[in-house]
């Protein structure tokens, strides 16, 4: 990281409240025509391969919608759980490949919709039930719960012409192929055991209820294949079948299971808080295929759900083995200091922690339907091949899990009343210790919904496959409220504010502590082709004081953000998008800039898309990063940490070939200003093939 006077020179005149040199930008804009250039022989085959293949008329680039993107970046800014913002984007393009049958008035179906609350999947049910088919999105926009531009961001996820059974006679094969090769010129570190390249492949296969799949990664600075029989550092498969009967849903192999509010089980996304969204995740229930690539939040084994009448059970059975960091005691037992999360496994101190720990899972749940009433109970036994040992001389560790098996027990409800749903979870272990989750959505009139949520995380509750709402490694007690307004017609009016306690020690804590996030949110959406949106949001959090010695007191630190944004279609085939991202923290004094501009184009007569991004950014220091999502390859998602001073550009082409494949190229250049005014260049290098058929 540059220090501050690296990145000062008095003899260079810089732009008004953006500390970025003219001269700097202009050398990072020659730095990237220079490197376009490289690829002037590559764009002119794919533009002339594309005439070649010529079609009048090629499907419209799916987009996420701006609410979404907003969520994205929050989760990509909380450093609590670094893997959920990838979790996200994953489940939103399956939804995008495989769009829920929003007229099916299945729960299991709808559900599909995470994003949603449970008094908006009610309503939709409710509605299908009584009234008929949905015809169009702007039907939704009219159901108790639902506004315009709720509705409109469905329209990305959902079908309206239903989907035919999962168990005709004679099922029709679809095949879907993912491959993507990534690659930095920063990627080279004289440790590694391979190669810098990044490589991801991914299959599947449908044929009516059956479906299954595979997927291999292989990480930078990792070997291709390795040990004994040879495979690739990351390898999931599985097979499952969905049908109508008594067997709902079996999956065999790898797969992801979440009961309830998640606080007992959930390996799939776990319930983030936003402050502007219009409603909680609620209760879920499901166990899914596992498609990620995340090398450890996952069970393997098999699940099942079976439905009879208003009564489901749901059961799990699961032997892994899982990353950990190991040591020995002084009477030469093995035991487990730490989980090893991130799973990169490309150094020989890394590869020790691959595969050393042991872990059996056996969960049930069973749910009560009624209509307006569900109650669910669930328990799930953990035994691990080693015992956890935390380290009783840290006091941040006191709480930590010990031991080598763990026991939950969950009690769950959610019931609707009018225009309000109430839900609720209980969780108690084997110490009494619990997680409690108790919330309310309100929908006072058409325009206004208001939400509340309370959960209290006492110390000594661990749950190492759950994740409940805001859930963490430490402890907590937290209300948060959120509330939506259609202030007037075409302007919308979101905020909310979160309390939380925190009882114990934390990183960089070393006393009870608290923490408050505040945030307003207007938005001016008159057409679907002109979105306008100014947010302002604030955290204050407790942290150590820096000291030489003694305890350290706390101080509050405070954070502020000023975020503007404005997206135009011109066309169908053109969007233009403006951003500017302003951060302060009061603590240092440290002040962050970034200024973002976008544009996407899509081909009216080939099938061709191309994304352009141009942004400049001044930061003071990493507390002053900013987050911003950049759009990329399928099922992959960046949302880098930006900090320093500099420039971040980009150039994405998709071509789509016959309706049944794409190509995906994406070149990314970002310079930096280092020590002693030296530029720093990182460029990256993307590819993707996908096959549908």
């Amino acid at each position: 990281m540059a220090s501050k006077d690296s990145l000062s020179d008095s003899n260079i005149h810089y732009l008004p409240g953006l500390k970025l040199s003219v001269p700097f930008v202009n050398s990072s804009v020659n730095s990237v025509v220079k490197r376009f250039k490289k690829f002037h022989g590559l764009v002119s085959i794919i533009l002339s391969a594309t005439i070649l293949n010529t079609i009048s008329v090629f499907s419209q680039e799916l987009v996420l919608p701006e609410y979404i993107l907003s969520i994205a970046e929050e989760l990509a800014a909380d450093d609590s759980d670094p893997e959920l913002v990838g979790l996200y984007i994953e489940k939103l393009y399956e939804l995008i490949d495989d769009p829920v049958d929003i007229n099916s008035g299945d729960p299991d179906e709808l559900n599909r919709l995470f994003f949603l609350s449970d008094f908006q999947i009610k309503v939709i049910a409710d509605y299908t039930s009584k009234t008929g088919k949905i015809l169009s999105p702007y039907e939704i926009a009219n159901l108790s719960g639902f506004d315009r531009e709720t509705a409109m961001m469905l329209e990305t996820f959902i079908s309206l012409k239903g989907k035919a059974p999962p168990y005709y006679t004679r099922p029709e094969w679809h095949n879907n192929l993912l491959t993507n090769l990534t690659r930095r010129t920063t990627d080279n570190d004289s440790l590694w055991q391979g190669s810098a390249n990044k490589i991801l492949a991914r299959y599947r296969f449908s044929a009516g209820g059956l479906s299954g799949g595979f997927t291999a990664e292989k990480d930078q600075g990792e070997r291709l294949l390795q040990g004994t029989p040879p495979m690739p550092d990351m390898l999931s498969a599985y097979f499952s079948y969905r049908g109508k009967g008594i067997l709902r849903n079996v999956v065999i192999g790898d797969y992801s299971a979440r009961f309830g509010q998640g606080t007992n089980i959930n390996t799939g996304i776990r319930n983030y808080i936003s402050l502007h969204s219009p409603g909680y995740m609620s209760s879920r229930n499901e166990i899914r295929p596992y498609t990620s690539a995340d090398e450890n939040s996952f069970f393997r084994g098999a699940g099942a759900e079976f439905s009879l009448g208003k009564i489901s059970l749901m059961l799990i059975c699961s032997s892994n083995k899982i990353d950990a960091t190991t040591a020995m005691t002084p009477e030469r037992s093995e035991y487990v200091e730490s989980l090893y999360t991130s799973g990169l496994h490309n150094t020989v101190n890394s590869l020790k922690k691959k595969d050393v720990l042991g872990d059996k899972v056996f969960g049930a749940n069973i749910l009560f339907n009624n209509n307006n009433f569900r109650m669910g109970f669930s328990l799930s036994e953990e035994k691990f091949t080693l015992p956890f040992l935390p380290d009783v001389n840290d006091p941040e560790k006191v709480y930590r899990f010990r031991g080598d098996n763990n026991s939950l027990y969950s009690a769950y409800y959610s019931t609707m009343t009018g225009k309000m749903l109430f839900f609720g979870e209980l969780t108690l272990n084997k110490a009494f210790k619990h997680a409690v989750i108790q919330g309310i959505t309100m929908r006072p009139s058409d325009r206004l919904s208001v939400n509340f949520l309370f959960r209290d995380y006492e110390n000594g509750f661990n749950a190492l496959h759950g994740k409940g709402p805001g859930s963490s490694q430490y402890s907590q007690r937290s209300l948060t409220g959120n509330f939506m307004l259609e202030a007037v017609k075409h302007v919308f009016l979101t905020g909310g504010c979160e309390i939380t306690e925190y009882p114990w020690l934390r990183y960089n804590v070393s006393s009870p502590s608290h923490s408050m996030r505040n945030e307003i949110r207007m938005r001016f959406t008159k057409t679907e082709n002109f979105i306008a949106e100014a947010v302002y949001s604030n955290t204050i959090s407790t942290k150590d004081e820096v000291t030489v010695s003694g305890v350290p007191e706390t101080d509050d630190r405070i954070t502020r953000n000023f975020n503007a944004s404005l997206k135009y279609s011109a066309s169908e085939k053109i969007t233009f998008r403006t951003r500017v991202y302003h951060k302060i923290t009061d603590s240092t004094s440290d002040a962050g800039t970034m200024l973002v501009q976008d544009m996407n184009y899509s081909f009216h007569r080939i099938p061709l898309s191309i994304w352009l991004r141009f942004s400049a950014f001044s930061t003071e220091s990493w507390d002053s990063r900013i987050y911003v999502y950049e759009n990329d390859l399928l099922y992959t998602f960046s949302i880098p940490a930006i900090y320093g001073r500099g420039s971040r550009n980009y150039l994405m082409i998709s071509w789509k070939i016959k309706k049944k494949a794409e190509l995906r190229f994406k070149y990314g250049i970002q310079s930096k200003s280092g020590d002693a005014g030296k530029t720093i260049n990182t460029e990256d290098f993307r590819l993707q093939f996908r096959l549908a058929v």
